[in-house]
């Protein structure tokens, strides 16, 4: 009995929780649709004056960035996978390239076709939820004494739905009909939820052609996984030879001193062999060091939650972290995993201005998801320079996907998400 009661309440927490982000995506992505919908149809319209070419791709990095704001809400909130295939545009291109770059894009044209899908049957969607949890507070409102207002109980002063009130009588049976849809309400709002982000993913996600876009992404990602590897390999070489191969040709000269002077200034010798110890220590830990830049033991012993836990701790700000991993991926995809944090966390130190993280990683539906929140003054984005760019391609080798939703003003959550299996 009391199972089922927490069963119910539970339910009943998460049937709110889904008819208030509903009530938000409604207002929110109405207004968004609508403000963006209209920005790109008078920008693109001005391409041939000249002065679109210049605000196009900023009207169009927006709307990604609102697109991608609902693939963040999608996957967290409703594990709805909404996969972004941007084409990337190189750094420093001139805003003519930028503006055809993205205009040549088939994903500018999906996110371009689901604006004014989102501000008609996705803005309906988003508010029949809303609309089953909030609008039996009208119903009992009438019951309650409300209905008085509207009449004095001999003519008709209100309908709530199909039931016109026109008294007491008819006032409760507006509450029963509040009391049906917040029943309705109860067992509804989070399908409906699902069934908006469904219909955003239906638009959003490749359909024609989506096996050349398929191609060509792994294409890149294979290019891009080849390029970071022999970028890596030479990391390690120019590490060896500067670092621990140059200390133990040192040591290897002090010690040859030490064997001349031995016998002829025992003192010299000892501090020699002092220093010898001292430069095969440095040696010992920059191999160390370079080892866990490879792989770190910790994530090949304990895996990539306690990996991240250790990565925390090292973090200079205030760091929490959420780990429910029901057993372990293959080592390259944690590895990816791992570094991919890493290199987030390291941005987040560096330039968000933010005093507190939050790490949460979970394994469901064959899918490994991770984000990274701080609450930062935000403005991040993927792009050159941003060291996002590189996480996204690390990710690409693996099919992962990675999400920036960052506002100005914070807070900044990156989501990235790799399909793998768990053992």
């Amino acid at each position: 009995m009391e199972t089922r009661q927490t069963e119910v309440r539970a339910r009943g927490r998460e049937s709110v929780v889904a008819g208030v982000r509903a009530l938000a995506l409604a207002v929110g992505g109405l207004a968004g649709s609508i403000v963006l919908f209209v920005l790109t149809v008078v920008s693109i319209a001005l391409v041939p004056l000249g002065v679109g070419i210049v605000t196009t791709p900023w009207v169009l990095t927006g709307v990604r960035a609102f697109a991608n704001v609902r693939r963040v809400a999608a996957a967290q909130w409703c594990g709805v996978r909404i996969p972004a295939a941007y084409r990337p545009v190189p750094a420093g291109a001139n805003p003519w390239t930028r503006c055809f770059r993205m205009l040549g894009d088939p994903a500018t044209w999906r996110d371009l076709a689901w604006l004014p899908v989102d501000m008609t049957a996705g803005f309906v969607t988003a508010l029949l939820p809303a609309v089953l949890l909030l609008y039996p507070l009208e119903g009992f409102a009438l019951a309650l004494g409300l209905w008085r207002v509207f009449t004095d109980g001999t003519y008709v002063g209100w309908w709530y739905g199909f039931v016109p009130v026109s008294g007491e009588g008819t006032a409760l049976l507006a509450a029963a009909l509040a009391a049906v849809l917040l029943v309705g309400a109860y067992h509804l709002c989070p399908a409906l939820l699902r069934l908006h982000f469904r219909l955003t993913r239906s638009v959003l996600a490749s359909g024609q052609g989506e096996l050349a876009e398929r191609v060509r992404v792994l294409t890149e990602t294979r290019r891009d996984a080849v390029d970071t590897s022999a970028a890596e390999l030479r990391r390690i070489e120019r590490d060896l030879h500067d670092g621990a191969q140059a200390r133990l040709v040192a040591m290897g000269m002090d010690l040859g001193t030490v064997e001349a002077l031995i016998e002829k200034d025992p003192a010299k010798a000892k501090a020699l062999l002092a220093q010898a110890r001292q430069s095969s220590a440095d040696a010992l830990a920059e191999l160390r060091d370079l080892v866990r830049g490879i792989h770190p033991p910790v994530l090949a012993e304990r895996g990539l939650g306690d990996a991240v836990r250790a990565l925390a701790l090292r973090m200079p700000l205030a760091t929490e972290v959420d780990v429910e991993l029901d057993g372990r991926a293959d080592a390259p995809v944690e590895a990816a995993a791992y570094f991919a944090v890493s290199e987030i966390l390291t941005n987040s130190v560096k330039h968000s201005g933010a005093d507190r993280l939050w790490i949460d990683l979970h394994h469901t539906d064959g899918m490994l998801r991770i984000s990274v929140t701080d609450n930062g003054k935000g403005g991040a984005r993927i792009g050159a320079g941003s060291g996002l760019a590189g996480v996204e391609r690390r990710l690409g080798t693996f099919d992962g996907v990675l999400a920036v939703s960052s506002p100005a003003g914070g807070p900044t959550m990156v989501t990235m998400e790799i399909p793998c299996a768990s053992s």
